[in-house]
Formats: structure tokens, sequence, C-alpha cells
């Protein structure tokens, strides 16, 4: 996560200042399902499934969401929070092809340890709700074959008075573009919004658990975002529990 210098990482991770051994995690997982309809005992169809899906637009997120997606934009990560106080997640990849939005991959994952909030602040433990760009990526680890412009440095690493399940949280990051300075790597300091709206809140490695405020994935998740994920692509994520979502 950013914090005040790079070597000083410990004092500012996931939009938290002097945060506890329980940072930031996640873990893998998958998602989706549906229900199809059954042929009644007379031969007579009987659609029991529920509205058909748009395929132009991302599922379960409404008008007021959607619209804030870029009208160029063709990878989408959705973040389908569980609750409006659940560390619990779903991320999705969607792919634009032509007009029509396509799930690519999803994995279970985690979000900030007390939920999410359409007002974040800092160190209140709640991821926030809405439309970021994705512009950045890092982390401990060399560059995976990361499309984003990756930043690689020790400094990211997690300072090892955390708990050790912590230790590799940020071996691989990519920066979520909520009041920071696209362009510049994860871990820069800037908040052009002031540091009471936090800041440093990533995509980043699992340990298990709810996050300050970041959203966080396996290894194998984060590698294949970072391989797959691309500027040219105008990538976003789309982020919230599922009743904000779809307000």
């Amino acid at each position: 996560m950013n914090g005040a210098t790079r070597t000083g990482l410990a004092a500012m991770v996931c939009g938290a200042v002097a945060v506890s051994l329980s940072a930031c995690g996640g873990s893998e997982g998958g998602s989706g399902g549906g229900a199809n309809g059954r042929a009644r005992s007379g031969g007579e169809a009987a659609r029991t499934s529920g509205p058909a899906v748009d395929p132009k637009r991302i599922p379960d997120v409404g008008d007021r969401l959607q619209k804030r997606i870029p009208s160029d934009s063709r990878q989408v990560v959705a973040v389908y929070g569980e609750g409006k106080d659940s560390a619990d997640s779903t991320v999705v990849l969607y792919t634009k092809s032509g007009t029509t939005w396509k799930k690519t991959r999803s994995w279970a994952a985690h979000n900030g340890k007390k939920g999410w909030t359409t007002d974040h602040h800092e160190d209140d433990k709640r991821s926030p709700v809405g439309v970021f760009t994705l512009s950045d990526a890092g982390g401990v680890l060399d560059d995976p074959g990361a499309r984003l412009p990756y930043t690689q440095s020790e400094d990211f690493q997690a300072p090892h008075y955390w708990a050790k399940s912590h230790w590799h949280d940020f071996d691989y990051v990519i920066a979520i573009d909520y009041n920071r300075l696209k362009g510049n790597p994860p871990d820069d300091p800037t908040r052009p919004w002031g540091d009471a709206k936090g800041g440093g809140i990533w995509l980043h490695m699992d340990h298990g658990s709810g996050t300050s405020a970041c959203v966080s994935l396996s290894k194998p998740a984060m590698e294949y975002l970072l391989r797959t994920l691309d500027p040219d692509q105008h990538p976003v994520v789309v982020m919230g529990d599922k009743a904000d979502l779809k307000a």
C-alpha cells in the first residue's frame, strides 16, 4: 500500500495509518449460477427464470454505477460484496466483445473487514463503493508479464512485525485509482482529495480475511489479472456490496 514514503510503507497501508496486523487479504474461488425453467407434466414449458440479462450491461450493476463505466472501457473487474458489513466478496472479470460483455473469470475475494461505504474515510476499515480506473501495478516480486506499468521494489514488502500470514500481501498489487495520481507507482503517497479521504487502496494478495479497505485475491488470480488487464482496453473496477451495486 502507499505510505508517507516508500521506506515508511508500514505507516500507511490499505487506507489506514498505523494499521493493525490484519491489514489486507483475500482468497481464491469462483462464482456464478442460474436457474432454468422445467416442462410441466402436460408438456407446456413453464419459464421460472428471472428477467433476461442484458449482455450490453455488467450484470447486477444498476444505472447509477453503470453510467460511470467509461464508454471506451473493454475490461471491467466487478467486485460483488456479500453484504454492507461483510468482508467476503466475489471478483468477476468481464471483457467486452463488440457491444457485449462476457464473463471471463471469477474468484472468491475479501474486501474491507467492516464491509463497504459510499463515503470512505481514513481507517474506517471499509472499502469504497464506486467505479475506479486501474492504471498502475507493482509489487515485491518481479514483473510477471504485466501489461499495466509495473514497479518492482522491495519497498512494497509488508513489515515483518506483522503476522506472518500478511508478509506476502504486497507481492503483487494493482492500484485502484481512488484518491491517487494515475501514472505513478502504487505506493506514491499523493492524495489529491486529502488524507482524511483515505487512499492506498489496491487489489493485492490474500491472507484469508478482511482488509483495511483493499480487495484481495489469490496469487493465481493476481497473476492472471496482471497479465490480462491492458491499458489499451481502459480497465476499470466496479466495486461495492450487492445492494449498493444494484442501486
